[in-house]
């Protein structure tokens, strides 16, 4: 066990989290500090490091760029962080996936296509709802079509083989038309509380509890159930949110799939969205491009507005620069040209302000420089650069490995708790976990005194769910494509989650529909190999930056499943 001491070369991070990610996700060859990477990275993205290629941005600007990466005030998605340096330049995130055809020609091209953006380190998001449903007929052979589930597990499957670009596991989502007839079907597709495991008597949930890498239905996708106009208008004008919509609400409070995605009016044909869900469009192969403002770093709303119009040019560098997988993300990607800027830190703000979790008079003003900036810039730069307008400027992703780096709270999620265990893999196959007191709430206790007990966390909400929710829609009305949020709710038949709290969560949740994009909860422990748990502060304090073993006993499930995860190694 080693203590952390921050170090002289790395100075600006907060935790041994933050260290570990750089150290064993990102630091290599010629990026030996995070200060390194941000120089080499921007010059890569927006200069002139590669010969034969001209500056996209003016050095004082690159040099500008650079510190704010260095400190963390703006932080690229984990993708181009990965590639700084590297010869290959898979710069995007995730890949927007659907056939545009219910033909065989177009379902099968589609694997092609998720195979060749998954190996290059991108996740895929995928809409099925243009497969037909299980039982209808195939005109060509006379028998009958299986529906879009088994093409998702097929998907899925190619993902569970795939570690993407050499180094991380998939990041797959799919989605469905709540009016497809295989709906109802879908509702269940990830139901491992109650599927059994063959005879063995033991769910899928039991067993990935104890085996986190045995192979589970979908276990790489998540999954969410498209809502429409049809949907809405149908809501408005009865007040009945319908069967299919009371059942996703049963289900994601029990499980916590399916999710839920918006698509309303204007948006409705934006049924494509990346794994995340933050990123949206119509276009079959269109690519998500994603970097984050750390806006608890920043001091004002002038340091706010530079550090968005650089952040906004850097994307579009990154429309230039990034490489592609095949011909038509690289079309649909010069037509859309979508960036995916987002915020980070907001809770962090928040907390540092003595305010609740909710959008106060001063952060509406935050936001609406953060709206007003990126669109003046996104237009004024690609004219400049001679380029297409992006249709879209704004995204919100989870931006989970770069707000660890950043030692923030992630995207506009509040802090999960102010101490908990961090359980992480290390080899695919050893469970270890890490305490930690989370950065902006352990600056308060110790520079201010405030009492550990009385900052609001996500768990602490989950007794006010609406705030959460209208938090949400609060932040969307300066996004001008999703979020990326995810309610923490206790288990499934708790006192605050239960049979009764289903009527209600389904009311609220359907009246701020209109003003969402997307919307997904987590009940505490629905799933299996759980990452965090809270614990006391007086705990956490004693064993910071220190890394322990966590003995999980795996032998009796072993000899019942004879297979899978740390079974077969």
């Amino acid at each position: 066990m080693t203590t952390f001491n921050k170090s002289n070369v790395n100075p600006m991070f907060k935790n041994k989290f933050s260290s570990d990610i750089f150290e064993l996700k990102y630091k290599h060859e010629g990026c030996e500090t995070w200060e390194q990477l941000a120089r080499v990275l921007v010059e890569d993205v927006c200069g002139n490091l590669r010969k034969g290629e001209e500056p996209l941005m003016r050095k004082e600007e690159r040099k500008e760029l650079q510190q704010y990466i260095t400190d963390l005030k703006f932080v690229p998605g984990g993708r181009y962080i990965y590639y700084a340096g590297r010869e290959r330049r898979f710069y995007n995130n995730c890949f927007l996936l659907g056939a545009e055809e219910d033909t065989r020609e177009d379902w099968a091209n589609l694997s092609w296509k998720a195979e060749s953006c998954l190996m290059t380190g991108g996740g895929i998001g995928v809409d099925y709802s243009t497969y037909r449903g299980s039982g209808r007929p195939l005109t060509g052979s006379g028998g009958e079509a299986s529906g879009p589930i088994p093409k998702m597990e097929m998907i899925n499957a190619i993902g569970a083989n795939v570690i993407q670009g050499g180094s991380r596991r998939s990041a797959m989502y799919a989605s469905l038309n709540w009016q497809h007839s295989d709906a109802e079907r879908f509702l269940s597709a990830k139901n491992w509380h109650d599927m059994q495991v063959g005879s063995t008597g033991y769910t899928f949930k039991q067993i990935k509890e104890q085996d986190f890498n045995f192979r589970a239905p979908l276990d790489m996708t998540n999954i969410s159930l498209n809502y429409d106009t049809d949907w809405l208008m149908n809501y408005w004008k009865t007040g009945d949110v319908g069967d299919i919509f009371r059942k996703n609400v049963k289900q994601a409070l029990t499980t916590a799939e399916p999710g839920f995605s918006f698509n309303f009016m204007e948006n409705e044909k934006d049924t494509l969205r990346n794994a995340c869900t933050e990123v949206t469009s119509a276009d079959d192969s269109d690519v998500c491009n994603l970097g984050s403002v750390n806006v608890g770093n920043i001091g004002s709303l002038q340091e706010l507005a530079r550090v968005v119009e650089l952040g906004t040019k850097f994307l579009i560098c990154g429309t230039l620069r990034a490489e592609l997988p095949y011909a038509k993300v690289h079309a649909v990607r010069e037509k859309n040209r979508r960036l995916g800027l987002g915020l980070m830190g907001m809770h962090d703000w928040l907390i540092k302000r003595g305010e609740r979790y909710e959008v106060t008079p001063e952060l509406h003003k935050w936001l609406a420089v953060y709206k007003g900036v990126s669109d003046d810039i996104s237009k004024k730069f690609a004219d400049e650069l001679s380029i297409s307008r992006p249709v879209a400027n704004r995204a919100i992703a989870p931006t989970g490995s770069i707000s660890i780096l950043a030692g923030s709270s992630s995207g506009i999620e509040p802090i999960f708790a102010v101490a908990y265990k961090r359980r992480y893999l290390t080899g695919s196959t050893k469970w270890k976990y890490q305490y930690v007191v989370d950065a902006s709430a352990k600056e308060l206790i110790d520079v201010d005194g405030i009492n550990p007990d009385k900052i609001e966390s996500a768990l602490d909400l989950a007794e006010d769910y609406e705030r959460r929710i209208k938090f949400q829609a609060d932040v969307q009305d300066y996004v001008d494509m999703s979020i990326s949020s995810t309610i923490n709710l206790p288990a499934w038949g708790s006192k605050l989650n239960n049979e009764d709290t289903v009527h209600d969560f389904t009311e609220t949740l359907a009246s701020y529909a209109h003003r969402l994009r997307g919307f997904t909860v987590y009940p505490d422990g629905c799933r299996g190999g759980q990452p965090l748990s809270v614990v006391p502060y007086s705990e956490a304090i004693t064993k910071l930056g220190t890394e322990f073993d966590e003995h999980v006993e795996t032998h009796d499930i072993c000899e019942i499943t004879n297979s899978g995860g740390v079974c077969g190694v």
